[in-house]
C-alpha cells in the first residue's frame, strides 16, 4: 500500500510530520503492521474474532445507562 503526502512550500516540519501521522493512521497502515509483527495461529485469529464480536453484542444490548430522576 502506497501513501502520498505532499508537504507544501514553507510549511513548518513539525507540522508536515503531525499531518503525516494522521495519515498513516486513518490508513489502517499502523493496525496492519501490528498485526504482522508476530504469527497468529488461525484458530487464535477466530477466537480473537469471536470475542470481538460478543463484546460489542454485550456492549449494544446494554446501551447509554438510563438516568434516574432525583425525588426529593
Amino acid at each position: 500500500m502506497g501513501l502520498r503526502m505532499r508537504v507544501h512550500d514553507r510549511e513548518p516540519i513539525g507540522a508536515a510530520l503531525r499531518r503525516f501521522k494522521k495519515l498513516v493512521e486513518r490508513s489502517g497502515l499502523k493496525r496492519e503492521l501490528r498485526a504482522h509483527e508476530y504469527y497468529e495461529k488461525p484458530c487464535e485469529a477466530r477466537s480473537r474474532k469471536e470475542a470481538k464480536r460478543r463484546s460489542a453484542i454485550k456492549k449494544a444490548a446494554l446501551g447509554k445507562p438510563v438516568k434516574k430522576e432525583r425525588t426529593y
